[in-house]
């Protein structure tokens, strides 16, 4: 049997699928972070994908994307102070969640990883077939923390993954004019 090759469709389709997967991401959504509309967004936390490139392998794919995990900060003003509990004399406190945010953001974007590396989502799906191709992830992720102020103030983290998908290159079927290209 021939290996199922992945396109870009079945890439992308997979991680929005994670994210649907994921009880704590409201929205996902693809292409240039900028893009975003956060006014016509109402829910949040948020996954978003930015494709970055495609590098190829002997038998692989490589698609490459930088994934953005991020939420609202909340600001309000009968908020009591950081953790209440905490009795730290030299923080400066806030009335704001950010901390809380940083906090859940990062969760999400370890278990996005975790999803990805151990490939939990596809054997759920029942794929047992040595031949059908699979989504994974190697290597080990730096994930940067982040702030941007729209409307509101949007924070969580980014991180560039790279998924894996088998490709045998086959060239039986490209839809070219049986001729050759030499001169």
């Amino acid at each position: 049997m021939a290996v199922r090759n992945k396109t870009y469709n079945n890439v992308v389709n997979f991680l929005l699928r994670l994210g649907e997967y994921h009880d704590q991401i409201s929205t996902t959504s693809v292409g240039d972070i900028w893009e975003i509309n956060l006014e016509k967004m109402q829910k949040m936390p948020l996954l978003h994908i930015n494709p970055t490139s495609v590098v190829t392998g002997d038998s692989q794919l490589t698609y490459n994307f930088q994934i953005f995990i991020a939420d609202l900060v909340s600001e309000k003003e009968n908020w009591t102070m950081n953790n209440a509990d905490a009795n730290f004399t030299k923080l400066i406190k806030t009335l704001n969640n950010e901390q809380d945010v940083f906090n859940q953001t990062l969760q999400i974007a370890t278990d996005f990883i975790g999803m990805l590396r151990h490939s939990e989502r596809q054997s759920l799906a029942g794929i047992n077939d040595i031949n059908e191709a699979i989504y994974f992830t190697e290597d080990q992720f730096t994930l940067e923390p982040f702030q941007e102020r729209f409307d509101n103030l949007l924070c969580g983290y980014v991180f560039q993954i790279g998924v894996l998908v088998q490709n045998d290159f086959q060239t039986c079927n490209i839809p070219v004019t049986q001729a050759g290209a030499g001169y």
